[in-house]
């Protein structure tokens, strides 16, 4: 079988988790502080704090933004459903906008028009590795004065053209920016998530949180002379990383720049190989943003069946993902008020597939996948009978 992914790991990393084990120290702690530092340093942000995974980064971040109950968070249905998720859990109501159809990031021109009284923030999603038009929601956030959260999940190593220069993902541009470490992003802790921000009071916040509001850390405690005792002034929460975690992530992250530099590769590679595949919609990146290749991203032509053509590649052993989940279409948003059209949200769920990519895929293994999706796009049996005018209109079939 070959696989959608595979993390990149090696005898380093299990050097580093022993090294953590032995040294008695495992929950939240030197290792995980050296992290902090290390992936600051990495993506050029005054602040980095380290959580349990990129759903409590993202919870997080929303609270420090002041949002609660009956506020309004604008943001994308066409993301992994922790994005919206995390805005529930701070009782207040997501508010989907269209994506666009090219990047499937979130279409800044649609963003103004979904601003309320009651917008307290706007979360943008760096979709599949792919920065969005940070520029565009910055401006209009800031000329609303609303904070802008960076849902980075997938973004770690993208990088985007900022006053003049090649910037990465997570200086941050907006007010924060929230990144994964689970083993489908491009480098992982097993699980595991981490936050920056220009704000020194937000990253106080996420630093008392984390830890269930406790007023002293267990490092400080333990280092004290004198005994200390903490108190909890606040509701918290459990979201801290282990120092066995943040081990494995500083032997990740010195392996970042040759992972993406593959990835990057790769990505060039299918785009040779695919380009003359009839009807099919191939991704590319717009001249101010470089993506980090997390996921590459096809659209079947308009008459394939998405389901009948990830069947075919399985029979033949590779492994597909469906296009981008949208949020709006699950049991648990049933009722939801959609306020604005989510077509072009829609359309990128039923009708693009993620294919296998990740370091050391061979040639070989690239023709294959290419050969077995050529033939899965011109085999009549696996064709949709019917095609709505609508998405023929749409897609330009």
């Amino acid at each position: 079988m070959i696989p959608i992914t595979k993390p990149v790991m090696g005898e380093e990393e299990a050097q580093a988790a022993s090294r953590a084990v032995l040294s008695g120290w495992t929950s939240q702690g030197p290792e995980v502080a050296a992290f902090e530092k290390e992936f600051a340093a990495f993506v050029e942000a005054p602040y980095a704090c380290a959580v349990s995974n990129c759903t409590t980064a993202l919870h997080l971040a929303l609270l420090a933004a002041g949002v609660g109950p009956g506020d309004e968070v604008v943001t994308v249905s066409h993301s992994y459903i922790a994005t919206a998720n995390s805005i529930r859990y701070c009782g207040a109501t997501p508010v989907f906008v269209d994506i666009d159809a090219q990047s499937y990031n979130l279409n800044a021109t649609l963003l103004e028009a979904a601003l309320t009284k009651r917008t307290r923030a706007i979360l943008c999603v760096h979709q599949i590795g792919l920065p969005c038009d940070l520029s565009a929601v910055i401006d209009v956030g800031r000329r609303h004065k609303i904070p802008v959260i960076e849902d980075a999940a997938c973004a770690i190593g993208s990088e985007i053209f900022w006053n003049n220069e090649w910037q990465k993902i997570g200086a941050p541009h907006g007010d924060v920016a929230c990144f994964s470490f689970h083993p489908r992003k491009i480098i992982s802790t097993g699980d595991g998530g981490m936050i920056t921000t220009r704000h020194a009071e937000w990253d106080k916040q996420f630093r008392l949180l984390r830890q269930h509001g406790m007023s002293v850390s267990d490092t400080v405690r333990h280092s004290s002379a004198q005994v200390v005792f903490e108190s909890y002034p606040t509701l918290g929460y459990n979201y801290r990383m282990t120092d066995i975690q943040a081990a494995v992530g500083r032997e990740q992250l010195k392996r970042l720049p040759g992972i993406v530099a593959q990835r990057r590769a790769l990505a060039l590679r299918y785009g040779e190989l695919l380009k003359n595949i009839e009807g099919l919609g191939l991704p590319s990146e717009p001249d101010w943003a470089k993506s980090n290749w997390q996921s590459y991203c096809i659209r079947l032509p308009v008459d394939c069946d998405q389901r009948e053509v990830m069947q075919w590649m399985l029979d033949k052993g590779i492994s597909t993902r469906r296009g981008v989940m949208c949020s709006h279409r699950e049991p648990a948003y049933a009722g939801f008020d959609i306020r604005h059209s989510l077509l072009h949200s829609e359309l990128a769920q039923d009708q693009c597939i993620l294919l296998p990519l990740f370091p050391g895929m061979s040639l070989g293994e690239q023709t294959y996948v290419t050969d077995a999706l050529r033939q899965a796009c011109e085999n009549r049996y696996l064709k949709l009978s019917q095609v709505s005018e609508a998405a023929r209109e749409l897609l330009g079939g």
